[in-house]
């Protein structure tokens, strides 16, 4: 009897130990979340009104109709015309220009006109700027609308603009089956950007 009563009283202080253990463990625990709960101080700025707004590429050609035109040409004759290419937008651009004429008649007289263009040197009158153009009306071009700098391209600072001279010649050699023929051209003016675009 007297060893079950120590044995009894061993469990107690073994449970009892248990339980401080447990007890230490837990207040232990708790106070690691409070730790870990803790505030720290913290500060934030902010910069605002970063504003940021597109450039703009925005090419004219005046006069927008008939800038070169002529009536009952016989064979010999030469007429002259300008066109103003203006870049009103915020940033440089290249241009280059292409054309189409029509031939609604079947006689293609836009074959057998010439079309020389050039710079304005004196004057469009005198036509002694450099040239840029010359061969058949059909087809007239300088330059190329393929992105990126190509062989023949104008350039235009923003504000700017330039005059180019326009000259239409029936040649001698025209023969007799063009009589009355009629043909009318329309010259395009395409622009890029050139910043960032080599």
């Amino acid at each position: 009897m007297a060893d079950d009563k120590t044995n009894t009283g061993h469990h107690h202080g073994r449970r009892a130990g248990l339980l401080g253990v447990l007890a230490a463990g837990l207040v232990a625990g708790s106070m690691g979340a409070g730790a870990l709960s803790l505030a720290l101080f913290t500060s934030t700025a902010a910069v605002s009104n970063n504003a940021f707004t597109a450039g703009t590429v925005i090419i004219g050609a005046a006069p927008a109709t008939a800038a070169l035109t002529a009536g009952n040409m016989m064979p010999g004759d030469t007429v002259n015309g300008q066109i103003t290419v203006s870049n009103t937008g915020s940033a440089q651009l290249r241009y280059a220009m292409s054309s189409t004429s029509t031939n609604t008649d079947l006689k293609a007289l836009r074959d057998q006109l010439t079309l020389t263009i050039k710079t304005l040197g004196t004057s469009c009158a005198a036509f002694d700027g450099t040239q840029l153009y010359a061969g058949a009306l059909n087809g007239a071009a300088f330059g190329s609308n393929a992105a990126g700098a190509q062989a023949g391209d104008r350039t235009l600072n923003a504000p700017g603009s330039e005059v180019l001279c326009f000259r239409a010649t029936l040649p001698l050699a025209t023969g007799n089956t063009f009589q009355g023929a009629t043909t009318t051209a329309t010259f395009t003016f395409d622009a890029e950007q050139t910043a960032n675009n080599p």
